[in-house]
């Protein structure tokens, strides 16, 4: 029997800073679970909780997970820092990108290769693959050279997340609302970045966290989710984001 690539069990979690007995959690009991190749989309309002669960999944230290687990190839990560999980194959594409001055992307991602594999490529052999991915994700050669997302528009910023997925290889992606603040074009591009990434690495899972029903005929989900008030509350194929798109939220409350 296959063992899930990644798993979300019974999970609560809230804001790290709120330690009293009374503190609302924001993640209320969320379950979810990605074989190895599958595509799984959660969607759901603001304040639903996906933003909380995507930092969660980072390891970020801004929450305290209260209960419950997450696995990754049947390892419990649930204590694992963001350096820990990066290492190990998670890779997170975030809603906001980080600008980095003084650092280009091409060091950006030697130094992160360097870190993810623990190989030393030589400038030459990345620039080489990074030219072939640009190519594929509609982007100028002169951006390797450009500093990390510094300058960088919204769609550009989004293209080079998904360029950094590329490169790095990760088992398991998590796309924290990848589509955000894209036009159709951009978001083409992204879509048909992630397929392609996905073409060479069938195994690769991914976990798409969305407002929008317009990522998924690019990125064409195994599981669509429905998340509501910090749990999962109903679950389905593509016809689930058809119904959202037609009749909001409301229709799953």
């Amino acid at each position: 029997m296959t063992t899930p690539l990644f798993e979300i069990i019974d999970l609560h979690a809230r804001v790290a800073s709120d330690i009293a007995e009374e503190a609302t959690p924001i993640l209320k009991g969320l379950s979810l679970t990605v074989m190895p190749g599958e595509v799984h989309v959660i969607m759901g309002p603001n304040g639903s909780g996906k933003s909380t669960l995507a930092n969660v999944l980072l390891g970020s230290t801004e929450y305290e997970v209260t209960s419950g687990t997450v696995k990754f190839n049947g390892d419990d990560i649930t204590d694992w820092g963001p350096d820990i999980r990066g290492k190990a194959g998670i890779f997170l594409a975030f809603q906001h990108p980080m600008a980095v001055s003084g650092v280009s992307v091409l060091n950006f991602l030697r130094q992160a290769l360097s870190a993810r594999k623990g190989i030393e490529m030589s400038v030459l052999e990345l620039r080489l693959e990074l030219m072939e991915w640009m190519e594929k994700l509609g982007m100028d050669r002169s951006f390797m050279e450009r500093h990390l997302n510094e300058g960088f528009s919204g769609g550009e910023r989004k293209r080079n997340e998904i360029l950094q997925m590329a490169v790095l290889e990760p088992e398991m992606a998590i796309l924290d609302e990848t589509d955000s603040g894209l036009d159709i074009d951009a978001l083409r591009t992204v879509g048909q970045g992630v397929q392609a990434i996905r073409a060479e690495r069938p195994t690769l899972g991914t976990l798409a966290i969305t407002h929008h029903e317009r990522l998924l005929s690019f990125i064409k989900p195994d599981a669509v989710h429905v998340l509501m008030d910090g749990a999962i509350i109903h679950s389905g194929g593509i016809e689930v984001a058809q119904k959202l798109d037609a009749e909001g939220y409301e229709a799953f409350r």
